[in-house]
């Protein structure tokens, strides 16, 4: 079973499209992979392309980048794809990059949220997807009433506090069901926890009144 790591990896691509080839992003950024941003030629030579089936070398990097970065912005990543000189980052190198940046966000959700390993999965789904469309500043300052539920473990809560504008409603709506899910879990959790105590509570009363079963 995938970890919640590996569903935010997996949502992150379907949510903000995978596209190998650098092209030029809403607001005219050159980007790669899932929205991998590449403020310069130097750091698009610093990433794996290949060009066919062999490495591209770093001249034919920074030609590429040059050559996207001269197009207009706002069009189709298709527009932005060469015939003659395709570049291609690798899906490992995508999906090790989006790993290290979905990391990266996790350990300021944890200096931010000191209970953040103790949420459900669901929740922590959810704050990932937020986090990396918003960015850590975003969504803290942004979403405070939605941090304060976060942090009260009040999960229905949190759901009505995500909504975000700009992405779709399907992935508002995505987010919001992975925080009512927690509810759900945690519904359960304590339920399990209130059983386990009143069988606990039985045996001893047993045990009390009848001694210890055979």
């Amino acid at each position: 079973m995938a970890t919640y790591l590996e569903q935010s990896l997996t949502k992150l691509k379907e949510f903000e499209g995978c596209i190998p080839w650098m092209y030029r992003d809403t607001v005219g950024k050159v980007t790669v992979g899932v929205g991998l941003m590449l403020p310069d030629a130097k750091a698009a030579e610093s990433l794996p392309f290949l060009l066919g089936a062999r490495p591209a070398t770093p001249q034919e990097i920074a030609a590429e980048y040059a050559r996207v970065d001269s197009l207009p912005e706002g069009r189709a990543s298709a527009f932005y794809k060469s015939a003659t000189t395709h570049l291609i980052l690798p899906q490992q190198t995508i999906d090790a990059k989006l790993t290290s940046v979905l990391q990266g966000f996790e350990a300021t959700l944890r200096t931010h949220l000191p209970r953040y390993d103790t949420f459900p999965d669901g929740v922590k789904l959810a704050l990932l997807d937020m986090t990396y469309n918003l960015g850590p500043a975003g969504l803290f300052k942004d979403f405070p009433s939605l941090i304060a539920a976060v942090e009260s473990g009040s999960w229905a809560e949190a759901a009505a506090h995500c909504m975000r504008r700009g992405p779709s409603p399907a992935r508002n709506a995505w987010t919001r069901e992975q925080f009512l899910s927690a509810v759900v879990t945690t519904i359960k959790a304590e339920t399990d926890s209130l059983l386990k105590r009143i069988w606990l509570a039985i045996r001893q009363t047993w045990n009390a009144l009848f001694g210890p079963r055979q």
